[in-house]
């Protein structure tokens, strides 16, 4: 077989004293090679580019041109072996592996060992980057430009799921694992056992949207391993996210003006975390954005922001009241927030304003519906605030296209998610729009005269 390896002589690059290495070239594709050390120096005037030897010119004290030359076919040889080789035993990368194993001192007799060497130790390089934490790290590395930082945790959250997972039914969890009934098994460890904390308090089983929340961001690491072709194609079909309708409150005009007006004299360290409440509700922001607005985001009475999640430009109006609240905490540098500490306070704020009506919700583990009774006011949390903006706009009347520009919901089915509307606000509005249409009233006259039906 014709193998590109040929022996060179870099008469450009020259030691301090006047010789150039003499290399054997390896070119292992169209466009790569890699240069092996032979360990010969001679002064480049003594090299045959043409025959590719060293000319029987060279000066004794610079070595024995014959001995030179064999020596550089033994090597040539040597590199020939090493590269067959490693197109034999399929390596992946042959000029990599031809480079680390070759050696002046290496013997024909050796390569055999030194194949078996490589191929195991690229076998095990290869397993530990099949492994399922080590590619769900380099998923997260790959998305930590592209997503916030609010959904990195979540794929962190998957990341320790799967482990307390194995760690529970004592199996080692890889890409061959995801079947039907990893997934059975799966979901019902997340339902009834796995263990974590919440506020301080120990709690078993997450609920049914943060299961599917789990579920589904697994298939979505799984689908990208598949696309880049780490792994080979695995059959999702069965992998259900779990989800109900989510139990969220919003907040009604009346209420949000209730906590902007509520007196917060003997909390003054609590203004500011209600006035950036009450500017969520006025503008629809999420807590990663409205936490992080700057002065120059304001431009001729609108607010221009690049929404961290979705990284999409929105440009929202502002009532005078938000636009006061901003140029207020601008003016006033917008603190440093966490979202549990925002959470904390907002709930003590409600408190405050007398938002203290009992609300039922209730949430599915299982097979059994979980009934949770609790002051409104302990329902809110930051984002209540972007739920309260789009519902109010939705009950007003506000085209939903025009709604959906301001809060950056790319889909109308993710929008309607976000609208939190009683039965009793549902017929009043009904009862609105009739009243708008002049009731769509099928007999001219009163309840008393004789009827005469007309066309709707």
């Amino acid at each position: 077989m014709l193998l590109p390896i040929k022996p060179i002589c870099r008469t450009k690059k020259l030691h301090p004293d006047g010789t150039a290495t003499v290399f054997i070239q390896y070119c292992y594709n169209a466009t790569q090679r890699t240069l092996l050390h032979t360990g010969i120096k001679i002064p480049p005037t003594y090299w045959n580019k043409k025959q590719r030897c060293i000319t029987k010119q060279l000066p004794g004290t610079h070595g024995d041109h014959e001995a030179l030359n064999k020596e550089l076919t033994r090597l040539q040889t040597i590199a020939e072996d090493l590269a067959t080789q490693a197109i034999k035993m399929k390596i992946s990368d042959k000029g990599l592996f031809v480079k680390q194993s070759f050696s002046p001192s290496l013997e024909l007799t050796d390569i055999d060992e030194q194949v078996k060497e490589v191929v195991q130790r690229e076998a095990e390089v290869r397993k530990s980057k099949l492994d399922i934490y080590y590619q769900f790290d380099e998923y997260i590395l790959s998305k930590q430009r592209k997503v916030s930082k609010a959904t990195l945790t979540v794929y962190g959250n998957v990341k320790s799921h799967l482990q307390a997972f194995e760690k529970y039914r004592k199996q080692k969890i890889t890409f061959s694992s995801f079947d039907f009934s990893f997934y059975e098994d799966f979901v019902d460890y997340l339902t009834f056992e796995h263990v974590h904390m919440r506020r301080q308090t120990i709690l078993t089983g997450p609920k049914l949207n943060t299961i599917g929340k789990t579920i589904k961001h697994l298939r979505g690491f799984i689908k990208d391993r598949v696309k880049r072709k780490i792994i080979p194609s695995i059959d999702l079909t069965d992998f259900k996210i779990p989800e109900e309708e989510s139990d969220a409150i919003y907040l009604t005009h009346d209420e949000i003006a209730a906590i902007y007006q509520a007196d917060l004299t003997d909390h003054p360290h609590l203004v500011e975390y209600r006035d950036l409440f009450v500017l969520a509700c006025l503008t629809g922001l999420r807590f990663s954005d409205f936490s992080t607005l700057r002065p120059e985001d304001l431009q001729r009475d609108m607010l221009y922001k690049k929404q961290e999640k979705s990284d999409h430009w929105v440009i929202i109006p502002l009532r005078e009241e938000a636009k006061l609240i901003f140029t207020r905490q601008s003016k006033d540098k917008i603190p440093a927030l966490t979202n549990p500490e925002f959470n904390r306070h907002i709930k003590t704020i409600g408190k405050l304003a007398d938002i203290t009506r009992l609300i039922k919700f209730s949430y599915k583990k299982g097979n059994t519906n979980v009934v949770v009774a609790k002051p409104k006011y302990d329902w809110i949390t930051s984002h209540t605030a972007r739920r309260s903006f789009c519902t109010n706009e939705f009950l007003a009347g506000t085209p939903v296209e025009l709604i959906m520009k301001i809060s950056g919901h790319k889909r109308t089915k993710d929008f309607y998610k976000y609208i939190r509307i009683t039965p009793e606000e549902a017929a009043r509005r009904i009862k609105e729009l009739w009243m708008e249409r002049n009731e769509m009233k099928l007999i001219k006259g009163g309840a008393n005269t004789e009827r005469k039906v007309v066309s709707v």
